[in-house]
């Protein structure tokens, strides 16, 4: 729609350049032939330079001027030029002039236009100048008339073409706005299942390779090293199943086979088993299914914070707490450890946080230096499904 309009304006131009020269000619032709064929020099030079003066003077007043003095002209040599090529100098007074020497210009022209009609100036009478100049009047007034509808037209068209230009210039920005989103969406993507994968691969090889190297340090120096290395191959098994899993993205096995409170209870009795302290289990509060991510972040929570009781710790006694509340869930773990500073970025930490925060959580750590330590993640009780 839009190419076609365009034709349709290129090709407007071009007849509006090539319209005073037809104009002239048509106007030429005719005074010849009202002439009974008779040559008139004077006609054919004066329309020659009405064509050269059109085709040579910059447009602007001078250029109207001219034009309007050459029209004058050529009307005492035959009306037709005032009837044909006279539309010319509405034409070009109305748009190569400004404010109200459009009027003047007009004015001009259709002057030379009524005295051509009437055959000569009007007569000295009152009767016959009121008749001149309403005549007079009447063209200006249409002319300008039409001329100020076309000029709306033309404004209009070219408010359209700014908007269409504008629109042009939104739609390309936002082309390039969405292929930068994409970009971004794909590298937050990336990042993101990066940090997944790290803190899954910390919370299950990381801490599995770290039991089983405890296990097998600790049957280099017992005698029944047989228990030991059992349990050092039942920590790879479970590793290496929980890292599948990982990779799938699929919820810690634990929890698949068991409630949250259940599987709590079972990786505390396991984390007993291998470190030879059993940790006390506690629920409060009416247990029920919550949402995959609620009780798969409170399982590593509890992961974690087992794991790092186990490797800095020194604790002789470890108590997990479970609450259900009516809008929360928390998971308590306390240990009588040697503490540690609560600023460290650790990454255990820090993935341990994370996890809490992404879900509209809070994580509060609290440890003084021989005084143990208590960590407790709160989470909204999302109910499953």
């Amino acid at each position: 729609m839009t190419s076609r309009l365009d034709r349709w304006e290129r090709v407007l131009e071009r007849q509006l350049a090539a319209a005073p020269y037809v104009l002239l000619a048509v106007s030429v032709v005719l005074a010849l032939a009202g002439g009974g064929g008779t040559v008139s020099w004077v006609t054919l030079g004066l329309a020659a330079s009405a064509a050269g003066w059109v085709w040579l003077v910059p447009r602007g007043p001078v250029y109207v001027a001219g034009l309007v003095l050459l029209i004058g002209v050529l009307s005492t040599q035959s009306f037709w030029f005032a009837s044909f090529f006279g539309f010319v100098g509405y034409l070009h007074s109305w748009r190569y002039l400004n404010g109200m020497w459009r009027f003047a210009g007009v004015t001009g022209v259709a002057a030379f236009s009524v005295a051509a009609y009437s055959g000569g100036l009007p007569e000295p009478t009152p009767i016959g100048i009121l008749t001149y100049v309403f005549f007079t009047g009447a063209i200006v007034a249409g002319v300008a008339l039409f001329s100020f509808v076309g000029q709306i037209s033309d404004e209009r068209s070219a408010e359209r073409e700014r908007m269409v230009a504008q629109l042009e210039e939104a739609m390309r920005e936002n082309a390039g706005l969405h292929a930068q989103l994409l970009v971004q969406a794909r590298e937050a993507g990336v990042l993101d299942e990066r940090r997944r994968m790290a803190a899954e691969i910390h919370d299950t090889l990381a801490q599995g390779l770290t039991g089983i190297i405890t296990q097998l340090q600790a049957a280099g120096q017992a005698d029944d090293w047989h228990r030991n290395v059992d349990l050092a191959l039942r920590l790879a098994r479970e590793s290496l199943a929980e890292a599948r899993r990982s990779v799938h993205a699929v919820g810690p096995g634990p929890l698949e086979s068991a409630p949250l409170p259940e599987a709590l209870r079972d990786v505390a009795a396991r984390w007993g088993e291998l470190n030879g302290l059993t940790p006390e289990f506690t629920v409060t509060g009416p247990a029920r299914p919550l949402h995959p991510e609620v009780e798969e972040t409170l399982l590593r929570t509890a992961q974690e914070a087992l794991a790092n009781v186990a490797k800095h710790a020194h604790a002789s006694r470890i108590g997990l707490t479970l609450s259900y509340m009516e809008d929360v869930v928390t998971l308590d773990v306390r240990d009588d450890g040697i503490g540690f500073d609560p600023q460290l970025t650790a990454f255990g930490l820090t993935a341990m946080r994370k996890r809490v925060d992404r879900l509209a959580g809070t994580l509060e750590i609290e440890s003084e230096s021989g005084a143990g330590t208590a960590i407790s993640a709160s989470l909204p009780a999302v109910a499953r499904g």
